[in-house]
């Protein structure tokens, strides 16, 4: 299970302390997939960030009873002075995680070639990304969070990241943040809305996109 009780997180900005998410109540099971709605600036990456523990937060707690991913794609926790291969061993040495096995996945998946032996200051965004996804298959998480910037590399390249997490790993949970209905409708079980630095919650997930649509549609 991930339970979040009573989370808020707020940050300095010019104009003072702007609170992004206030009293945020949720909590999922294994196998669930979770969608949260919100407009662009709404909390949606802040969340996702205190959920997988990138980010703590002011008040409340985060409960994480099974393994949570980073946000897909994401490469906060790399060393940049490292190479791609050194960032996974280093990547699977956190986790516990055997690298035998591992390399010639990554080095495959993402399509790096001989930049995979680079220090990852000479990559460009969208190489970083590919070497995040492809690592964040070989860890296994119980839990996947994916962040509306999630689309990785070209047309090709995303659909053969859909088959590698959409299909393959299929019964595992997985928790989305966007502001697009139709990503959300697809892929998940049920939905909340970020609402002026809240959770809502609805029984009917028609009821939430009515309600997604009358207030930001």
């Amino acid at each position: 299970m991930i339970r979040l009780e009573d989370v808020t997180k707020s940050y300095h900005t010019r104009s003072g302390l702007k609170q992004v998410l206030r009293g945020i109540d949720f909590q999922m099971v294994k196998g669930e997939r979770v969608g949260f709605l919100g407009r662009n600036g709404a909390g949606k990456s802040t969340l996702i960030r205190l959920i997988s523990g990138a980010e703590l937060p002011d008040t409340g707690s985060v409960v994480r009873e099974m393994s949570v991913s980073w946000p897909l794609a994401f490469g906060g926790a790399f060393q940049n002075a490292l190479t791609g291969i050194d960032n996974l061993r280093f990547i699977c040495r956190i986790y516990g995680v055997s690298v035998e096995g591992k390399l010639d996945y990554v080095q495959e998946f993402s399509e790096l070639g001989d930049y995979i032996y680079e220090p990852l200051k000479s990559y460009s965004s969208g190489m970083r990304a590919r070497l995040a996804f492809a690592i964040s298959m070989v860890i296994e998480f119980d839990c996947f969070l994916i962040d509306e910037v999630f689309a990785v590399g070209d047309d090709r390249f995303q659909r053969k990241c859909h088959v590698e997490l959409f299909e393959k790993r299929a019964d595992r949970g997985m928790i989305f943040v966007s502001h697009n209905e139709h990503f959300i409708r697809e892929r998940c079980d049920r939905v909340a809305i970020l609402h002026e630095g809240r959770a809502l919650t609805f029984d009917d997930m028609d009821d939430a996109y009515d309600f997604y649509k009358l207030n930001y549609g």
